[in-house]
C-alpha cells in the first residue's frame, strides 16, 4: 500500500524551507503521496529517512525521461488505472520507424515530416516525439541515426549488434536515446552500455515471468530506466499483456514490472488503418510509447488527438489564456466577439470563424475553464466582467467601431451591457457556433455593424 500524506510528512524535516517548489513540507508530502513527485526532491531529508520511503512513495510505475532540451519527454510514472480515479500524467510518446533498408528518398521523406509535422488544438501543440531506427544490417544506420538526431526528437536505436549500437551511441549520447533491446542472453552487456551512455534500456521478453527475472536482475545490477516490450504473437496477448502490466504494477504492486510499456502495432499487420486501430488501443490501454510505421497525417492525427483527450486531467479543464486573439488578418474595421476560456469553446468558435473568411477579433475572457453557458450560470461571465475585459483587452486601439458581438446564449444582458459600455452597439451573436459564417456575411465593414441594422 502506498503511504499516505501525514506518514511521508512524518520523514520531512518540517522546516517548510521552499526548496522542493512548494510551500510548506506538507504540502510537498501530499504531492509525493499522490505519486507526482519523488522524495529525492527534498534536499533536506536524511538518507535513512529517504531510504525508508522510497519503495512505498515512489510511483508504482517508474518516471522515465528521454530526449534533449524542449523535446524532452517523460513516460510512465502512473499511480491509476482509470484516468476518472485521479488522472493520467504522461502522455503516451508517439514514434516513427524508420527501417535501414528503406529507400533514400522515404528516408529523407520521413525525416522531413517527423522534423516540421504538429497540429494545434485547443491553443496546444501536437505532435509525434520519437524516432526509431531500426539497423538491418546495410551500412546506413549510423546516417539515419544522425538524420533523426538533427531534428530535435527523441530517438529509439533498434540494433541485435551491440557493437553498432556503440559506435553510434558517443554522438547522441545528450538525447538520452532508447535502446531496443536486452533480452536473457545480452542484459548484462546492454545494462552496462545503457549506463555508459546514459540511455534507456527496453527489455525484451515472451511472457511477463520472464520479464520480472530479468529486470529484477539488472535491478541488482543498480539499473531502473528500463521500458518493457512484452513479445507477443498477436493482437489479443498484446492487449492482455498491456492491461497486465499496468495492473501487476498499481494493484499488485509488483516492482519488477513497475515500468513504461512499449508497444509497435505495425508488428501484427501492413494494413495503415488497422495499424491506426491498434496503436489508439495501445494508447487507451497503457502503453507508454508507440511506435508506427509511418507519418501520414489521416493515421497520426486522431491519435494524437485521442491521447490529448485521454491524458487530460478531468478534474481541471483545459483552457486557453485570456487575451484578444487575431483570426486571419483583420484590421480596425474587422468585427469583435466575445467567448470563454474553455479550450474547446475557443476551438470550435476560432475555427468557424475561420471557416467564415472573414478576419476578426476574438476576445476570449478567464472563466475559469467554464463554457459560456456555464460561466454565465456560475455569474462569472456577465454584464461587468465583460465590459471589464473589453477595457482591459483595450480594444478601442484595435478598431475604429464600437459594436461588441456576444454569444447567443447571453440575451440577458445585452441591456446591462450596453449600459456598462455607452457608446457601444451590443449584437447578440448565433446561439450555435456552427451558424457563425452565415451570420458574418452580413457584416458591413464600412458601417462597423451589421447590413440589416
Amino acid at each position: 500500500m502506498a503511504l499516505k500524506p501525514l506518514d511521508i510528512f512524518k520523514y520531512l524535516p518540517k522546516t517548510n524551507c521552499k526548496e522542493c517548489g512548494f510551500p510548506t513540507c506538507l504540502a510537498f508530502a501530499m504531492q509525493v503521496a499522490m505519486g507526482k513527485e519523488d522524495i529525492s526532491k527534498c534536499t533536506r531529508i536524511s538518507e535513512e529517512s529517504k531510504k525508508a520511503l522510497a519503495s512505498s512513495a515512489a510511483p508504482p510505475i517508474r518516471t522515465i525521461t528521454v530526449g534533449r532540451g524542449s523535446s524532452k519527454v517523460n513516460i510512465g510514472g502512473e499511480t491509476v488505472l482509470f484516468r476518472h480515479e485521479k488522472t493520467f500524467y504522461n502522455p503516451s510518446a508517439i514514434g516513427i520507424l524508420i527501417k535501414e533498408s528503406l529507400p533514400e528518398e522515404e528516408i529523407h521523406r520521413k525525416i522531413e515530416m517527423i522534423g516540421n509535422i504538429q497540429y494545434e488544438r485547443v491553443g496546444l501543440v501536437l505532435k509525434p516525439d520519437i524516432i526509431a531506427v531500426e539497423d538491418e544490417g546495410k551500412g546506413k544506420f549510423s546516417d539515419i541515426v544522425n538524420l533523426a538526431y538533427n531534428t530535435g526528437k527523441s530517438l529509439m536505436l533498434m540494433s541485435k549488434n551491440i557493437q553498432t549500437l556503440k559506435n553510434v551511441l558517443p554522438a547522441v549520447r545528450d538525447a538520452k536515446p532508447i535502446l531496443f533491446s536486452a533480452n536473457e542472453e545480452n542484459f548484462k552487456e546492454m545494462v552496462l552500455l545503457a549506463k555508459e551512455f546514459s540511455s534507456c534500456l527496453v527489455v525484451m521478453a515472451e511472457n511477463l515471468e520472464k520479464m520480472a527475472c530479468i529486470t529484477a536482475e539488472i535491478e541488482k545490477i543498480g539499473f531502473q530506466d528500463i521500458v518493457l516490450y512484452p513479445e507477443v504473437k498477436n493482437v489479443s496477448e498484446l492487449l492482455e499483456h498491456l492491461v497486465l502490466i499496468r495492473n501487476s504494477a498499481i494493484t499488485g504492486r509488483i516492482r519488477e514490472l513497475g515500468y513504461p510499456v512499449i508497444a509497435m502495432p505495425y508488428m501484427f499487420t501492413d494494413d495503415i488503418i488497422y495499424e491506426s486501430i491498434l496503436g489508439a488501443m495501445s494508447i487507451a490501454k497503457y502503453a507508454s510509447v508507440v511506435i508506427l510505421s509511418d507519418i501520414k497525417g489521416e493515421m497520426l492525427f486522431p491519435l494524437l488527438l485521442e491521447r490529448l483527450n485521454i491524458f487530460t486531467d478531468p478534474q481541471r479543464p483545459l483552457v486557453t489564456p485570456e487575451g484578444l486573439y487575431e483570426i486571419g488578418k483583420p484590421d480596425g474595421k474587422s468585427p469583435l466577439l466575445i467567448t470563454s476560456n474553455f479550450s474547446l469553446t475557443y476551438f470550435i468558435v476560432s475555427g468557424e470563424l475561420e471557416n467564415s473568411k472573414v478576419s476578426a477579433f476574438l476576445g476570449v475572457q478567464d472563466t475559469e475553464g467554464l463554457s459560456v453557458l456555464t460561466a454565465w450560470a456560475a455569474d462569472k461571465m456577465n454584464a461587468e466582467t465583460i465590459s471589464a475585459l473589453v477595457k482591459k483587452l483595450k480594444v478601442e486601439e484595435k478598431i475604429s467601431h464600437r459594436t461588441l458581438i456576444i454569444p447567443g446564449v447571453l440575451a440577458q444582458i445585452v441591456g446591462e451591457l450596453e449600459d456598462e459600455l455607452p457608446g457601444w452597439k451590443i449584437v447578440l451573436g448565433p446561439r450555435e457556433a456552427s451558424k457563425i459564417p452565415a451570420f458574418l456575411r452580413g457584416w458591413d465593414r464600412e458601417a462597423g455593424s451589421f447590413k440589416s441594422e
